[in-house]
């Protein structure tokens, strides 16, 4: 049976200045190298055969950390923009208490935590755009791999990786908006083929 593995990224340095991100490509912080470093230090003697990252540097970073400290130096990244984090729109790069105080803590809330309503601006996704975008991409390349019997590490980010549990662990339009993963922190699903279907047999 294959294993899954989901890692978000190490902090970023947006991360760290409490600002949003979302497609800007900026590095991790110190401390989110030091992140990385621990994720791979728990995934050694893990078989990993296929990693996928999202395009955007943190990821990439957290994923070449991850694996060296795993004892994976040479593994190759499959990158792809569909497993980016969610695009912030017109908020990207502001700092989000001063952007609660210019446009009010409800309204940004419903920005960070609504369902289907998408952050100001023309590229502005909301989680329900994320899924639309991610899960095309999760179901035609990283299942068939595990379907293949490979043992699959998606690196990525808080929002793409919440589009691929949503899906996973059945969350509700309500319940998914609760979920917050956490940085550096590799989540492992032993998955199963069933008929058609793809179900998890256990997490840790």
């Amino acid at each position: 049976m294959p294993n899954l593995i989901l890692l978000r990224h190490g902090q970023s340095q947006w991360n760290l200045e409490n600002r949003f991100t979302g497609w800007e490509d900026v590095p991790l912080s110190e401390a989110g190298r030091e992140e990385a470093r621990r994720a791979g230090e728990k995934l050694r003697g893990v078989r990993i055969d296929v990693v996928y990252t999202s395009e955007l540097r943190r990821a990439i970073d957290t994923a070449t950390i991850a694996l060296e400290a795993a004892g994976h130096p040479e593994m190759a990244l499959i990158k792809n923009m569909a497993l980016n984090e969610r695009h912030y729109g017109d908020l990207q790069g502001l700092n989000k208490a001063e952007t609660a105080l210019k446009y009010g803590d409800e309204q940004v809330h419903i920005w960070r935590r609504s369902f289907n309503i998408a952050p100001p601006g023309e590229k502005g996704e909301s989680l329900e755009m994320t899924i639309k975008r991610v899960m095309p991409y999760f179901t035609g390349h990283i299942v068939a791999d595990l379907r293949a019997g490979k043992n699959v590490m998606v690196v990525a980010h808080g929002n793409s990786l919440r589009s691929i549990l949503y899906q996973l662990d059945k969350y509700t339009e309500r319940t998914i908006m609760d979920l917050n993963i956490p940085t550096g922190v590799p989540l492992i699903y032993q998955m199963e083929s069933k008929g058609d279907e793809l179900e998890v047999i256990s997490r840790a």
